[in-house]
This record gives structure tokens, C-alpha cells and sequence, in this order.
């Protein structure tokens, strides 16, 4: 038997005999192939030796080629993706109820009274509310859709690669149209839990907030899983309002059958927005020493090099507590995040900093590295702050200590007691700036005419100054205890006024 085989498709057609194409016989292209497609597939055979072919012409499409898969793109450029996404969940469907008929009830004679005895249990023991009325059964509830805060997760890079999640749906109800005591609720579907990060803001895609997760353990609801459908009996009329006494669910009329269908399920598009959860911000100019800083003081391990932008995602360390404090040590322990090195203009996009800048948002304290070998470290500490300014001018209202690193080299020794006196001279004492603010308080208790945009221009002058100025070299060993004593004492004070507050 003769087989006919293409190389553009995958079709095998066989045939006792092949027969020219006729004008009357439908025509399929096939590149630069004919298919004969026999009229038997369609049609009964007549006879065994006789057969009759469709000739087939067709072209094929050529596929397109395949756009870059993304997840190379998280690969290369993990930074742009690990803390922004946007996700689309769907909760289950509700299973289905079932349309139920009445069992055969005939009348028994009084011989058989075994039998009767045996009927009237069956009859008994059907599911009943506490009234008497019949309960039936109903489709499964579908799986609703939760996302909780994870400590084991540290990004949002895997929901680029997976961006859907679906629950499963309610079970139906397992009848074969007939209602009898063993019959039971379709089964619930599990709910679906989504792991993130701790510090993950749930939002919808349109900017409704739904939930902060700050803590781990901490989950929201955003899908909710369809109801499952009712049963329905379907009885004749004249035994309707017998039944109705006993249960509501009585079909009356075909488009009750709309009640059997389960509800389907909520579809959201959420955006997962992650704010890293610490208690000081480590920040400066690229290549400062920030990274060198956490890895020295904590057990974590970042990329360190002696070039700019090293760091492009944000690392988190573990702060030992305060020996001091005797039993509060491990009470006082604090998490360190180093955020990637801002330049001039981060504030309008430029280098990396804009993307991380929101990351500061959580921390209580913030800690300036400057570059004290750097040809003008004062200009540098003012361009942070400055960009700082134009980011967020809450953040240069917090507390904050600057770190003048790299001491070791002998022109930054020389010049540090120059550059700490500058330092404490830029900004204005925290106590006075609180009595200045409280007076202006009272003053204007009654009036409002100073508006939003007039308050939020102040120079950097106008702000707190820091809390201490240390000058240590993170690579060297120099100074780093002083500089641990003023990180813990900074602290301290960030918690006792939190207290008072509370």
C-alpha cells in the first residue's frame, strides 16, 4: 500500500491506487507537494479497488521567529525587575449543584412489613435541618487566592517568569440525578497562598492599596473563590406544594437551573511593590565603601570592587546588639540595608538610585558614607542630600550619622578635622528646630495661610544636622568600634523616642 508522506506537515495519507486531479475535485496547496486526501474518510467505501482522492493545495505560513525570552533579560539586568511586578491572580470557580428527582415511593402491602420498616429509615434518613426541612447538597466552594509575607523570599524576580496564578475550582455535586441519603457537598478547593517578600505592598493594578506587608506571617485576601451552586428538585406539579413545605428548593421552572451553576471566580491584576524592611539605610556616593562598611559589621557577603555601581541591588546585613545593655543585647539588634550608589540628578532617573531611593522609606536611621580621600568630600555629602531633598524631603528630617571612610590614606587624615567641623555646620540643632516648629505651631493655630509647597522648600541648612560625624576606615580596621558605639547610641535614641511617641 502506497504511503504518501509531506515534510511540511505531519499527515501520512495511504491508498490502495492514486488518480490524476480532475477540474471538478477540490484542490488543497501544499508548498511544492500535492495531498490527495481519498473520499472514504468522508464517505462509506463502494469497492475495494475503486477510490477517489481530494487533491489538496495549500501554503503554508511561515512561523515567526520567536521574540527573546525574558528571562534572559532577568539575567542580565536582575536590578530592573527584583522589586516591581505586575501579577494577575484568579480564584476558583464554584462547583455545580445537580438537578435531583424524588425516589419512586410505592405503595407497599401490609404483608411486607420487613420492607416497609426498611423503607421508612431510608426515608428517615435523609439530611434535615433543624426544622425538618431537607438540606441538598451544593457544589464546592472555589479556592480563594492569598498572598502572605515569606522571610525565605528576598525579590519578586520569579513573578516575571510567572505572572498568572489560578486557584482550583469547587467540586460538583456527585449525583446521578436522583436524591438519596449518601449524597454530599462537592469538595472545597484549597486555597491558593503566593509567597513574597517581607515589606511587599499589595496594590491593585489602578493604585488601590489592599495590604502592607510589614511582618512575617502577614497575608491579605485578593480573590475571593466563587459559590458553589444549590440543588434543585424536580418534581410534578401536583406534588409541589407538598415539597415546598419541606424544602425552597423546588424547580418551577426551567430557568431555575441558573441556581445549579456555581459562581465563577475573581480575575485581579495586582501590583507587587517591595520595600526592604530595615532599620539603617546605608547611603553615598558610588564606590564610597558601603558595601565594604556592611560586610565588615555584619556576616553578609556583597560584591565588592574598585569600581562605581557595584552594588545594584540592595543587601541586607545582621547588627549585633549593644553588649552593653546586658540582657536587652539581643533586643537591640538591627538589620542594615545597603542601597546602590546615587549621583547628581538620581532624583530625575539618572544611574540607579531613583529606583531604590523608596527603599528608605521603612528605616529609622540613615548613615551618610562619604569618601574622605575624594577631591571634595563636603560637595559629596551635599549632593546625597540634595538628592535626598528632591526625592523626599521627609528623609533629611530623620535621624542620621555620617561615616567619613578611608582615613587610612594620609591626605583624608589630614583633612578630617577640617571636614567633620564642616559637616556639623551644615544644618541646624534638632532641639531648636523642634522649639521653632512647635512656636510656629501655636502661632498659626488658627490660620493655614502658609501652604504645602512653600513649607517643603527649605535649603539644606534648614535641616537637622547629623548626629555624629566619625571618621574610620572600614578596610583598614581603624575606628570601627567608635563607629559601631555612635551606630548603637543612634539607635537607642531612635527607639526611646518611638516610646514616647507611642
Amino acid at each position: 500500500m502506497p504511503c504518501f508522506k509531506s515534510p511540511l506537515i505531519n499527515l501520512n495519507f495511504y491508498g490502495s491506487s492514486l488518480s490524476a486531479p480532475t477540474p471538478k475535485e477540490p484542490v488543497f496547496h501544499c508548498s511544492h507537494h500535492l495531498l490527495r486526501l481519498p473520499n472514504s474518510l468522508s464517505q462509506k467505501r463502494e469497492c475495494n479497488q475503486n477510490h477517489r482522492f481530494y487533491i489538496l493545495r495549500c501554503t503554508l505560513a511561515k512561523a515567526k521567529n520567536p521574540s527573546p525570552s525574558q528571562f534572559h533579560s532577568l539575567i542580565r539586568e536582575p536590578h530592573k525587575y527584583f522589586d516591581e511586578v505586575i501579577i494577575t491572580v484568579r480564584s476558583g470557580d464554584g462547583g455545580h449543584g445537580a438537578v435531583l428527582s424524588m425516589p419512586n415511593q410505592t405503595s407497599l402491602s401490609k404483608s411486607s412489613g420487613k420492607l416497609n420498616k426498611e423503607k421508612m429509615k431510608k426515608k428517615t434518613s435523609y439530611k434535615r435541618d433543624f426544622d425538618g426541612s431537607l438540606v441538598l447538597p451544593m457544589g464546592g466552594h472555589g479556592g480563594d487566592v492569598v498572598i502572605y509575607a515569606d522571610e525565605s523570599r528576598d525579590t519578586l524576580l520569579e513573578f516575571h517568569n510567572k505572572s498568572r496564578h489560578n486557584a482550583k475550582r469547587g467540586g460538583n455535586v456527585d449525583a446521578m440525578g436522583m436524591l438519596t441519603s449518601h449524597l454530599h457537598d462537592g469538595l472545597a478547593a484549597p486555597t491558593l497562598r503566593i509567597p513574597v517578600p517581607v515589606g511587599t505592598v499589595v496594590k491593585h493594578k489602578r493604585g488601590k492599596l489592599l495590604a502592607d506587608l510589614t511582618r512575617p506571617g502577614d497575608e491579605v485576601l485578593v480573590a475571593r473563590g466563587g459559590q458553589g451552586g444549590i440543588s434543585l428538585l424536580e418534581i410534578p406539579e401536583h406534588r409541589r406544594k407538598k415539597m415546598i413545605n419541606l424544602t425552597t428548593n423546588v424547580m418551577r421552572d426551567e430557568k431555575d437551573q441558573v441556581l445549579v451553576l456555581g459562581q465563577p471566580g475573581e480575575e485581579v491584576s495586582l501590583q507587587l511593590i517591595l520595600r526592604v524592611v530595615a532599620d539603617v539605610g546605608l547611603i553615598g556616593l558610588p564606590n564610597a565603601g558601603k558595601s565594604t562598611l556592611l560586610a565588615a559589621i555584619t556576616l553578609a557577603k556583597p560584591e565588592i570592587a574598585n569600581y562605581p555601581f557595584t552594588t545594584l541591588m540592595p543587601n541586607l546585613g545582621r547588627l549585633d546588639g549593644d553588649p552593653t545593655l546586658g540582657a536587652a543585647e539581643f533586643s537591640s539588634e538591627a538589620t542594615l540595608a545597603d542601597l546602590p550608589g546615587l549621583i547628581e540628578g538620581a532624583h530625575l532617573g539618572k544611574g540607579l538610585g531613583r529606583n531604590f531611593l523608596r527603599h528608605l522609606r521603612r528605616t529609622r536611621l540613615l548613615v551618610h558614607v562619604v569618601d574622605a580621600a575624594a577631591e571634595d568630600p563636603v560637595n559629596d555629602y551635599r549632593t546625597v542630600k540634595e538628592e535626598l531633598r528632591m526625592y523626599n524631603p521627609d528623609y533629611l528630617e530623620r535621624p542620621y550619622i555620617v561615616v567619613l571612610n578611608k582615613i587610612d590614606i594620609p591626605e583624608a587624615m589630614e583633612n578630617l578635622a577640617h571636614i567633620t567641623e564642616e559637616i556639623n555646620g551644615i544644618g541646624c540643632d534638632r532641639a531648636a528646630d523642634q522649639n521653632l516648629s512647635i512656636n510656629e505651631d501655636q502661632e498659626n493655630e488658627h490660620s493655614s495661610h502658609v501652604s504645602d509647597k512653600e513649607q517643603s522648600v527649605k535649603k539644606i541648612e534648614e535641616y537637622p544636622r547629623p548626629l555624629a560625624v566619625v571618621g574610620t576606615s572600614v578596610l583598614k580596621g581603624i575606628r570601627v568600634k567608635e563607629m559601631l558605639s555612635e551606630i548603637r547610641a543612634a539607635l537607642r535614641r531612635c527607639r526611646d523616642e518611638e516610646e514616647e511617641e507611642a
